[in-house]
């Protein structure tokens, strides 16, 4: 792939995953970077608390069997997979004892807290359909230049197909999952995407970085597909497409501008923006840029960097001297701390140094000193808050159960979101169950929570949710900053 070709396709990618993308993957899947892939991929499975390893995997079929409840060994009942034999991409070479069993108060049932079902009267098998399971896809990321990078949602949608198949039916139908590898590149996103059109009913929870691939495929078959995170305006424009953390589309929380102009307002008229000069982060932190300046921000110092940039040195003094006061970053956890680095070694320390949802991970959090008192911004629960969310308490309990030692992140939050999203629609439609019904049923839904897994998100419309958090790294730990609710006081273009 050429450079101009790489640039082209990665300036569709969704800000918000661009974020994420561009500085672990970015360029190096067309030999515009210095970086080893495999070095990345190493780094990152770090980062998740996971092994690396470069095997290839197939398609992987987890039946009703499979699922496995708090406390037994998982495997016991056995994946179904292509040959070659059962492939769980990102899960530790030695899996760690299977997790105790965590009582969870008040948590909604798999098919959903006051969900009714539908009449099971007129029920017609179909694609994906028979009369013991209903099978859906996962089409994910797990080979490519950073290899398992979005695993996680794979293993989220794994883990509700257990927890729904340890209780629940649809119509005595269990949930049988089948996993595609999207392979970081739209072709091999196309080619999953028919696949689950041919083999599956839906696809759920499905995260990769090109999936403008596939969104010609998805249309034509009409196949109802709830993403975890939907990266490109392609798929997001896609009729039966949709995702449970709504698409950004320019479109940036205002309380992400105006909180700081009341809490510090001299600040925000010396912000810096900085950015890997990737098409997808440079496009997110100018629109971004521009939603905060229409609400008070002033831009003294905005900078792209190349990916493979390792001496910050020069931007940092150029912050200096430009008396930068707040500085935003996009780009991965690794760049970040490299950034907060360079600024210790300058004697440099901005009054804010503000990052996104991509941050939010153990690696930077283990950055010491340099990065402590960074703020992200996120539109979904903390983590840190599973002990009093039964939700997220509930996602990362049969996470352990399907993929011991697998860490929690952001993507498998809105996967596992996506599968309940599926379970409930599912279940409400009974009888009625078919993909045409199904996506009327999701163009419904307006205000999706996944019982308070994350801020309303308008999946029907696919409109950005406009509310946002703030947490803070103090000590080695992520901390509210300022409200611990949720701030929603609309969107601002950044077009």
């Amino acid at each position: 792939m050429t450079s101009s070709g790489a640039l082209s396709q990665r300036k569709t990618l969704r800000s918000a995953v661009g974020l994420v993308v561009v500085g672990a993957l970015a360029l190096s899947a067309c030999g515009g970077s210095n970086l080893d892939p495999r070095d990345v991929a190493e780094a990152n499975a770090k980062a998740r608390g996971t092994s690396y390893s470069a095997d290839q995997p197939g398609t992987v079929t987890t039946d009703p069997g499979s699922a496995v409840a708090p406390g037994q060994t998982p495997g016991s009942s056995g994946d179904q997979d292509a040959p070659g034999g059962p492939v769980d991409p990102g899960q530790p070479s030695a899996p760690a004892a299977p997790v105790a069993p965590v009582k969870v108060v008040n948590a909604a049932p798999p098919t959903g807290k006051g969900v009714k079902a539908g009449s099971c009267a007129g029920f017609k098998n179909t694609v994906g359909i028979n009369a013991s399971t209903i099978t859906i896809g996962n089409v994910a990321d797990i080979t490519g230049p950073v290899p398992g990078f979005f695993t996680p949602a794979m293993q989220a949608v794994k883990a509700y197909v257990a927890y729904f198949n340890s209780t629940s039916n649809i119509c005595g139908r269990k949930l049988a999952m089948k996993s595609y590898d999207s392979q970081t590149n739209t072709s091999a996103d196309a080619v999953a995407t028919q696949k689950t059109c041919d083999e599956t009913f839906a696809a759920v929870g499905s995260m990769a970085a090109f999936d403008s691939g596939g969104a010609v495929n998805a249309s034509k078959c009409g196949i109802p597909e709830i993403h975890a995170i939907v990266t490109n305006p392609e798929r997001a424009a896609c009729r039966t497409c949709f995702g449970a953390e709504a698409p950004l589309d320019g479109h940036f929380q205002k309380d992400l501008a105006t909180y700081f102009v009341k809490k510090n307002k001299a600040a925000t008229q010396k912000a810096a923006m900085l950015y890997p000069n990737a098409a997808a982060a440079v496009n997110g932190a100018k629109t971004q840029a521009r939603s905060q300046e229409r609400n008070g921000w002033k831009f003294v110092y905005k900078q792209g960097f190349d990916i493979a940039e390792f001496n910050y040195g020069p931007y940092v003094q150029r912050l200096k001297q430009t008396g930068a006061r707040i500085v935003e970053m996009y780009g991965s956890s690794d760049m970040a701390i490299r950034m907060a680095r360079a600024f210790q070694s300058a004697n440099y320390k901005p009054d804010l140094f503000l990052l996104n949802a991509s941050q939010y991970d153990r690696n930077f959090a283990s950055g010491g000193s340099a990065v402590d008192g960074a703020i992200v911004y996120v539109d979904f629960t903390p983590l840190e808050e599973a002990a009093s969310t039964p939700e997220l308490k509930l996602y990362m309990q049969w996470l352990q159960q399907v993929a011991p030692g697998a860490q929690p992140t952001y993507f498998g939050l809105f996967a596992w979101s996506a599968a309940r999203l599926f379970a409930e629609q599912a279940t409400v439609l009974g009888g009625k169950l078919t993909r045409a019904n199904l996506v009327k049923r999701l163009q419904g839904v307006h205000s999706w929570t996944a019982n308070g897994l994350h801020a309303p998100q308008d999946v029907g419309r696919k409109i950005a949710t406009e509310c946002v958090r703030f947490l803070q790294l103090r000590g080695g730990a992520w901390k509210p900053y300022g409200p611990t609710k949720y701030l929603c006081s609309g969107r601002t273009s950044g077009k």
